[in-house]
């Protein structure tokens, strides 16, 4: 289970709005309670793919190096990634899963026409084969389950 804070999807999914027709992408920072994550930050990255990227986003390893000791400076863990899929659904694609790792949550939000829908949380099975849908669960800011 994925549980975020409605104003961070808000925010999720004005990046995609603001990104479209390309594709955004960002980091999700929180707190790992085993199968379970909090989603407390995100973290907007630079889509640095170089060509097509309505259909492909690329997060730059100094980038990565960054956001991951960012999270760490926050005592923060980073939980995975989010990005937008224009004018698709918010469903993993198979570049997606091949470039994708079974530790991280990922969130996908698709954006159709410029305007942004509910993003989908995925996690990568252990063999990285398939993607599987995760609970989303948005609470306001200092509310606990």
């Amino acid at each position: 289970m994925m549980e975020m804070p409605e104003t961070l999807l808000d925010a999720v999914r004005e990046h995609g709005r603001e990104a479209y027709p390309e594709e955004c992408c960002g980091a999700l920072l929180g707190v790992n309670h085993g199968q379970d994550v909090r989603v407390k930050r995100i973290e907007r990255l630079v889509n640095s793919r170089v060509g097509d990227r309505s259909r492909r986003y690329t997060i730059d390893p100094k980038e990565y190096a960054r956001v991951e000791a960012l999270a760490s400076q926050a005592g923060l863990s980073l939980l995975g990634f989010y990005h937008s899929h224009p004018d698709h659904p918010p469903v993993p694609s198979d570049y997606d899963r091949e470039h994708a790792l079974p530790f991280f949550h990922y969130l996908v939000v698709a954006v159709a026409a410029g305007v942004p829908g509910r993003p989908a949380a995925w996690t990568l099975s252990e063999d990285r084969g398939v993607f599987q849908r995760e609970t989303l669960v948005s609470r306001e800011p200092g509310r606990t389950p």
